[in-house]
């Protein structure tokens, strides 16, 4: 059996087999869900109390009071100073670049005069706080701290609460060291469904928030889908997923890796090469079957890479490009020559990687742009998340007398249409009498 599947987008079943293939059934798991509405309506009702018992149940942390589970800035401070120093410069150099990149995305507040005097315009405001879920235990990401807090940061965000989850009381230093460099407020020991509770709702020791961001296993996606309404999100990730367009010049071990780099998050992820090249193909599969017994998650990239990951032969990168259209990916890699050519032809892509040497993997951690991308295909509709998510825009509508004389009556005019007399009314009453 084949590590990897095959297709050729000349075969008469190709389009269905590609179906297939990216077809990913999203629905939540009836028993999660119950469970996180379980643990929302608790919080709800009991605050303090509830957040120390699922703590107690789920992390095996005790604690007298949720203050208690506040992680003291100091601990920060002592966890960056810890670091390797090696390890340190990298987290900072990667933060400096996520800062600069999205610095330049801030909104700004704008107006404009009409003849008659009346200003419209737009005023940008930041968000007054923003809760920030950072996976704990095996799955810790500091890069995900520096890619979620920086650009509420640069927002303007008055308040940063991180959450996370500590199971045995274990602390993961770069998390910390990573709040500690990208301006992060607070932090609380908790995480799970009750921490997703605490920070829409509201407890005695939490403040609830405006916004709640940052990725979670399948419990944090349930509340947070849950809360929506009641608090803004990010979005509910799906799946990783890697799509590369290679005109087979590429060295075939590096395009190997690049498909390891997301089948390696777990068997769900989805690693697919477009390439008009059958022998360069048959290169890479030959690679990935050499260098995959030696990597450490061998058994997650066997299951990716047979269940969801493909080498697809197409006509040429017109083609490519057609397809990766529908595909609308996570990351899409531009491994050819003149990559800025064939980006004018991708209208759907979370973020594109363009040229030989820009690998996937830099954008996960440092190259500046954020990791935090739409999966699933609703990069057809979706953007990264940026600094535009941490700021809301407000109308400004000023008009002046004579503005109002012309205003007044296309309204009026409007809603008698509409049959909405009081409108028409409150209009009317502004207009100069005859």
């Amino acid at each position: 059996m084949a590590t990897i599947n095959r297709l050729d987008s000349r075969d008469p079943g190709f389009a269905a087999a590609l179906t297939a293939l990216l077809a990913f059934e999203a629905s939540q798991d009836e028993s999660i869900d119950r469970a996180a509405a379980d643990i929302l309506a608790a919080v709800r009702e009991r605050g303090d109390a509830a957040l120390l018992e699922y703590t107690q149940r789920f992390d095996r942390v005790e604690a007298d009071s949720v203050q208690a589970l506040e992680i003291p800035r100091e601990s920060w401070q002592a966890a960056l100073g810890s670091l390797p120093a090696a390890q340190r410069a990298a987290l900072e150099a990667a933060a400096e670049r996520v800062r600069a990149y999205h610095q330049r995305q801030r909104g700004e507040t704008w107006t404009y005069t009409e003849a008659d005097g009346t200003v419209l315009g737009q005023k940008i405001t930041p968000l007054d706080r923003v809760g920030l879920y950072v996976p704990g235990g095996k799955a810790a990401y500091p890069s995900s701290v520096l890619m979620n807090a920086i650009p509420a940061k640069v927002a303007g965000v008055a308040e940063l609460i991180m959450v996370t989850p500590t199971p045995g009381g274990v602390r993961n230093p770069m998390v910390l060291a990573a709040a500690a460099i990208a301006g992060v407020d607070r932090a609380y020991a908790i995480g799970g469904a009750q921490a997703v509770g605490a920070l829409a709702y509201g407890t005695a020791t939490i403040p609830a928030v405006d916004k709640i961001v940052g990725p979670g296993n399948a419990y944090v996606a349930a509340a947070k889908r849950r809360v929506f309404g009641t608090v803004g999100i990010d979005m509910i990730a799906g799946p990783s997923e890697i799509l590369i367009i290679c005109d087979g010049r590429t060295p075939a071990d590096w395009i190997a890796m690049d498909l390891f780099s997301q089948a390696e998050h777990d068997e769900l992820a989805q690693a697919i090469l477009l390439c008009p090249d059958a022998a360069y193909l048959d290169e890479v599969a030959a690679s990935i079957d050499r260098q995959l017994p030696g990597m450490p998650r061998a058994d997650i990239l066997r299951e990716s890479l047979g269940k969801r990951g493909a080498l697809i032969q197409v006509r040429d990168l017109d083609e490519a490009c057609d397809i990766a259209n529908h595909i609308a990916p996570e990351h899409l890699e531009l491994s050819t020559e003149d990559p800025e050519r064939w980006a004018e032809r991708i209208r759907h892509a979370g973020a594109i990687f363009m040229g030989r040497y820009a690998s996937e993997s830099l954008g996960d951690y440092c190259a500046g742009p954020n990791h935090v991308l739409p999966t699933s295909r609703t990069a057809r509709f979706s953007s990264p998340l940026g600094v535009y998510d941490f700021q809301k825009r407000s109308s400004l509508i000023q008009v002046s007398r004579q503005g109002a004389q012309t205003l007044g009556r296309i309204a009026a005019e409007l809603a008698y249409g509409e049959g909405l007399q009081a409108h028409a009314g409150s209009a009317e009453y502004r207009l100069d009498k005859a």
